[in-house]
């Protein structure tokens, strides 16, 4: 077995699996959800709050935290757990994707990226290395090798040149380790060609990884491709290594990955979608702004056990969403975290007691149509 990954149960009827994820902050219990904290705070909710719903581990972002306030004054204040008072594990991504997302901002050749800050258009580059540097100076547990996160659609030509350079990247990035209790996880590139991402898997494992992340996805393809290219390249990575998902995604996108052998995922919707007024529940989502929730006194979800849906109305969450008030961003977050990680503790022990796939089937026989 791996180091740091228990291999707990594999469900009889599916590829889903339960284990545990060691890190030097303590055990992950996976299939995991991690709420994203982009700038060292997961936005409206606080800390202890994220524990009592039941936050195992969160995810904050290289690149963001980077350009402000900057990884040595975080470094100084004692790491990123004493700055933003979180005692439980971190994953911090590499500043790729986020480096993608820029476009025209940023040109790429074999040393690394350079791009141009989207707060004040300065100009910096960003390395496998130093990537790597940034990430142990902010004291993560979970470290993510810098890649480039490839667009789609692209050409095969594209994508074969940007997988092999991220594969090379991905060799810089280990040997630039140094913080040697931090897990160091790769990331599977590829696009959506099949025989490309079984060529960056295998290159990956060559290397030897701690973890390994299947990057790339979620960034326009359907959601039929999206599980073509999950179910063309998990297969391909170790039994005994936790396989993350990255940037996936809806509760629907987590239970087929789920199905299909992942472990680990982050994604901003719940929280983004919070502060849109779209709310999760086990029918479906709802937009609380409609009228027709004007005088609903029900809660969110009649279902639900969380702290929101135990003393609020969706009268009420309409009225503050309506008003512009801040509580709305914080009671609609709370609740939308508390879904997904309640979706995730729920599938962890259909795995473990081999009812998944009835878990499966209930799970989208109580959906209803959008």
């Amino acid at each position: 077995m791996s180091a740091c990954f228990d291999l707990l149960h594999s469900d009889n009827l599916s590829s889903a699996r339960r284990g545990v994820l060691q890190t030097r902050r303590g055990p992950i219990e996976t299939p995991v959800f991690m709420p994203v904290g982009t700038q060292a705070t997961v936005k409206g909710i606080l800390p202890e709050a994220l524990k009592e719903i039941g936050a195992q581990i969160i995810l904050a972002n290289t690149y963001h935290l980077f350009l402000r306030p900057g990884h040595d004054l975080v470094e100084r204040a004692g790491g990123l757990h004493e700055y933003m008072n979180w005692d439980r594990p971190i994953l911090t991504d590499s500043g790729g994707f986020q480096v993608f997302s820029l476009g025209d901002l940023r040109s790429i050749d074999e040393e690394g990226v350079v791009f141009q800050s989207h707060l004040d258009g300065s100009s910096h580059k960003l390395t496998p290395e130093l990537s790597i540097a940034v990430q142990e100076a902010l004291g993560a547990d979970i470290i993510m090798a810098f890649d480039e996160c490839i667009p789609y659609p692209s050409t095969r030509e594209y994508t074969d040149e940007s997988t092999a350079l991220s594969g090379r990247w991905a060799k810089r990035c280990k040997q630039a380790r140094k913080d040697d209790d931090a897990l160091l996880f790769g990331i599977v590139q590829g696009g959506m060609f099949p025989d490309l991402r079984q060529r960056s898997a295998e290159e990956l494992i060559e290397i030897g990884f701690d973890g390994y992340a299947v990057g790339g996805l979620s960034v326009g393809e359907g959601a039929e491709l999206m599980y073509e290219m999950m179910e063309q390249t998990l297969p391909h990575l170790p039994v005994d290594a936790p396989r993350y998902i990255m940037g996936v995604g809806t509760p629907e996108n987590l239970v087929e990955a789920v199905s299909r052998g992942a472990d680990m995922f982050d994604c901003v919707m719940p929280t983004r979608n919070a502060r849109n007024g779209v709310l999760f529940t086990g029918f479906g989502k709802i937009s609380i702004k409609q009228a027709r929730y004007r005088e609903d006194r029900e809660p969110i979800d009649p279902d639900c056990s969380c702290y929101v849906c135990r003393h609020y109305s969706r009268s009420y969450l309409r009225h503050l969403y309506q008003s512009n008030e801040i509580l709305a961003s914080v009671l609609n977050t709370h609740h939308n975290l508390h879904y997904y990680l309640d979706l995730m503790a729920r599938m962890r022990e259909a795995i473990a007691t081999d009812r998944f796939d009835e878990f499966k089937t209930d799970f989208y026989a109580k959906r209803q149509p959008e």
